[in-house]
Parts: C-alpha cells; structure tokens; sequence
C-alpha cells in the first residue's frame, strides 16, 4: 500500500513539475498566483516554467558569484540577428545579464555615454570592458578573462570523494591448463 501512495505522490510531482506558474494582477489590484494560466485583462502577468530538474538550486557557484560581483555584464541590444547571436551566446555561456534595449530613450543616452556617442548595437559592457559589436572570439575571451565559465555550470557539482564506482570485478580466471 505505501508504494501505490508513494508512487502516485511521485506522478504528481513530476506533473507539477513540468507545469508552469502564473502571477497575475487583476482589476481590483489583487495579486494571484495559479498554476492555470490568468483570465483575459489580467496585469502584470508573469509565467516561471519549471524545468526538468526540480532540486534545481536559484543559487550560482562561488566562481561565477566573484565573476558577477567583480565584473557585471551587460548588453545594449535590439531585435536584430545579431543582438539574438549575442544573447545566445551569454545563454550557452549560462551568464547572467543586464539586458538593455537600444531602443529605449533613456537607454540610448546611457548607450551614447558607454561608447563616446554611438548607437551601434549589440554593445557587451563586462566590468568596465566596453565591447562594441559581436565578435564571438574577442566576447567569448573577455568573459573567459573575467571569470565566467565557458558553459553552463550545474547548481552544484560533484566533488570526487562523493562520485561512487561500482566495485571492480575480478578478470575472469583462464581455464587451468592440463597437467602433466
């Protein structure tokens, strides 16, 4: 009996898992959290979709914790192809950023101050590094020289005293050969 409870616990929590949450705001200023998603004329509507890990921790490892602290990143960017490059990098990269949008007003004059005037997109500042314009090699070394990982780190890794092997097996003995 405790294994049919125990299972079915289990298929909820994965269901639950792969399903997505919502917050919403509706025309009484109430705050709603649901894992349906809101009405038609909810505000503020913010969807989180949980992925395949559900222990999954928020928290980045010490390295990239320095890297953030010592040397932010940020993007200036529209909606152009190479914008999307860009952003597609510092996703494989798992890099956490400042998006700006280039397409702001407020944005283009902090954007003109970074770069001496231009607008010229996209525009990676790390730290106090400014990179103007995509260059893959030149983005991917910077933020290799500012501590970033080169791809995404788990939550938590595996330190070796805890990796476990499986007990090495004798080689099989030969056949005795016949004596004489």
């Amino acid at each position: 009996m405790k294994r049919l409870w125990s299972g079915c616990l289990l298929m909820v929590a994965m269901c639950a898992a792969q399903a997505g949450m919502y917050r919403w705001v509706d025309a009484d200023g109430s705050v709603h959290y649901s894992d349906s998603p809101p009405p038609a004329g909810a505000k503020n509507v913010q969807q989180k979709n949980f992925g395949d890990n559900v222990i999954e921790s928020s928290e980045l490892p010490y390295s990239v914790q320095q890297a953030v602290k010592n040397f932010p990143v940020t993007l200036y960017a529209n909606d152009c192809d190479v914008c999307g490059k860009a952003r597609q990098l510092l996703a494989k990269r798992g890099i956490p950023y400042t998006s700006r949008s280039a397409e702001q007003p407020e944005e283009q004059d902090a954007l003109k101050q970074i770069t001496g005037g231009s607008l010229v997109v996209p525009v990676l500042v790390v730290g106090k590094i400014v990179l103007r314009g995509y260059e893959e090699g030149q983005w991917n070394s910077t933020l290799s020289d500012a501590g970033y990982p080169l791809t995404k780190m788990a939550a938590r890794q595996i330190a070796p005293a805890e990796v476990k092997h499986a007990p090495a097996t004798a080689p099989e003995a030969a056949p005795p050969e016949p004596g004489y």
